[in-house]
């Protein structure tokens, strides 16, 4: 169906019995503009989440999350398996059946305005992102945003879509209220495997472009070089090439971390791999064998892959929030580190 065909209080029949743990579903859309694709218009209770673990008083330990689902599609995306508390029925609902909560702004103003609020940073974009396609009919970015920076709260926000662009002059004029850190996440800079691994999301060369026009609207933006997928863009080659376009976007900083695969996502993303690179499919069922973070052995050999790269293009590491995954806001402490002086010796090939 058409967005205009729907009335915004017609209660769906095929209503997932998930749906009714979390919030109140108003209706289910589906158009040919977002073709196998199902989007659910919830009524949320909450928008801030405290983020489990986080310890009392350190940065981020609050996100918000305004769509559950994500039709950018990454086969690594570590949030998959959040769809089974809905009960979908298989992780690639998760690129198909979206979660939208179209009352997030004004729960979030009624949230920070309680005088237990005390304007801690929040993150957006750590679980899906907030700035996916479907963001751009909805409009649920520029209330969150607005209702933040009025409550005076900073803001660290990370997405790969290149809509980011649309808000860029609403958070210029946030910043001068409240710290705003932007940060895009670009993974693979070959295009033909972008497409494969990450399906719907703009290319790389757009997503820089993004970074280009954040920092030339003066505001601090970073690139998370991430995940690092071992035997596909962990080489001198594309590495080296990742850095010189990260260093040509402006970038503030790169931050960079090698895959890691929790229950859920490794089988899927193991589907993947034996489809499209049946080569490697061994070597990451040794490596990923009952953990889902790599090897330290191949954590260290990246880390002094890395290093004379990042001297060589003179660009300084960021820092990611423990609790979240977040950049790090300037209310926060340090944003980045000075880049590598001094070339690491040549790793041994793990």
């Amino acid at each position: 169906m058409r967005w205009e065909g729907q009335r915004l209080d017609a209660q769906a029949s095929d209503a997932l019995p998930g749906l009714a743990r979390l919030n109140n579903l108003v209706r289910t859309v589906r158009t040919p503009e977002f073709a196998g694709m199902t989007f659910y218009e919830v009524l949320a209770k909450s928008a801030l989440n405290k983020v489990p673990g986080s310890v009392p008083g350190t940065p981020y330990g609050w996100t918000i999350n305004p769509y559950r689902g994500c039709s950018h599609a990454c086969v690594y995306c570590f949030a998959r398996p959040t769809h089974a508390y809905l009960d979908f029925d298989d992780a690639g609902a998760f690129d198909r059946e979206v979660i939208v909560k179209v009352n997030v702004a004004e729960v979030l103003r009624a949230e920070l305005r309680k005088r237990s609020w005390t304007r801690p940073p929040v993150a957006l974009g750590t679980n899906t992102d907030p700035y996916q396609r479907a963001e751009g009919r909805y409009r649920l970015m520029p209330e969150i945003l607005t209702a933040l920076a009025q409550s005076g709260t900073p803001l660290s926000l990370l997405t790969k879509g290149t809509l980011l662009r649309r808000d860029l002059p609403l958070l210029e004029h946030l910043s001068a209220s409240v710290p705003v850190d932007l940060a895009m996440s670009v993974a693979v800079f070959d295009d033909e495997l972008q497409q494969l691994v990450e399906p719907g999301t703009p290319t790389a060369t757009a997503r820089l472009a993004t970074v280009r026009a954040a920092r030339d609207a003066g505001l601090p933006c970073g690139v998370f070089l991430m995940p690092v997928l071992p035997y596909l863009t962990d080489s001198v080659q594309h590495l080296d090439r990742a850095l010189a376009a990260i260093k040509d976007s402006g970038a503030s900083y790169v931050i960079w971390t090698a895959l890691h695969l929790k229950p859920g996502v490794k089988e899927w993303y193991l589907g993947w791999l034996a489809q499209h690179h049946p080569e490697h499919e061994a070597a990451y069922r040794r490596m990923y064998a009952g953990v889902s973070y790599a090897p330290k052995a191949y954590r260290q050999w990246l880390a002094d892959r890395m290093r004379p790269l990042l001297a060589k293009h003179r660009l300084p590491v960021g820092s990611a929030d423990d609790a979240t995954g977040a950049t790090r806001s300037r209310s926060a402490g340090i944003v980045a580190r000075p880049a590598p002086t001094v070339p690491a010796a040549q790793p041994v090939l793990f």
